[in-house]
């Protein structure tokens, strides 16, 4: 990990706040009736902002920084540092699991262990928002390399059902990453 670029990253979140893309997760999650919520990658807790207290919600982020500020900006939810290759939660923990632009920043020697960690701590539901690419090949250097991914691809190796596979409409977010919903079967 880049802790520099990542904590520069962290310390600019209000800019990368997208409230369209906010809405359109916490929507998806109320209407696939979840109790438990993880946004692995949470970052300052962007994508959490709009989410009901209701819900029991985590987030999970390589970046100190990006917690301590997930929990000044969202205390009724629970962060903690860790990695997308060992996630610090129980096998079949949370209803739901989610990326956004995360598996994007991940090694291609990582990202076959990154989809057996998401898995292995869903109970119900994954989904992934990410950059796409058919094979997968490098679209930027930021500082960082930047990979588009393919998570349908990879989710074909596990025992799940693939509910949705698309692109994500321009007014969300106008670079039109993927989105691909699977349930766990």
């Amino acid at each position: 990990m880049d802790k520099e670029f990542w904590s520069k990253y962290a310390s600019e979140s209000a800019s990368h706040y997208n409230e369209e893309m906010s809405k359109f997760i916490r929507d998806l999650a109320v209407s696939l009736r979840v109790q438990s919520v993880l946004e692995v990658g949470c970052s300052s807790g962007n994508d959490l902002r709009l989410f009901p207290n209701s819900l029991d919600v985590s987030g999970v982020d390589e970046s100190e920084q990006a917690v301590k500020m997930a929990q000044e900006n969202l205390s009724d939810f629970k962060f903690e540092v860790g990695t997308i290759t060992e996630l610090p939660y129980d096998d079949s923990s949370m209803d739901l699991v989610f990326t956004r632009n995360v598996l994007n920043y991940v090694r291609d020697s990582d990202i076959a262990k990154s989809f057996d960690e998401l898995f292995r701590v869903s109970r119900k539901y994954i989904f992934n928002i990410e950059l796409f690419s058919e094979n997968e090949g490098k679209i930027d250097e930021i500082p960082v390399t930047v990979w588009g991914r393919n998570a349908r691809k990879h989710w074909l190796d596990f025992k799940v059902k693939i509910i949705s596979n698309v692109d994500m409409h321009e007014e969300i977010d106008p670079r039109k990453p993927r989105f691909t919903l699977v349930r766990k079967i």
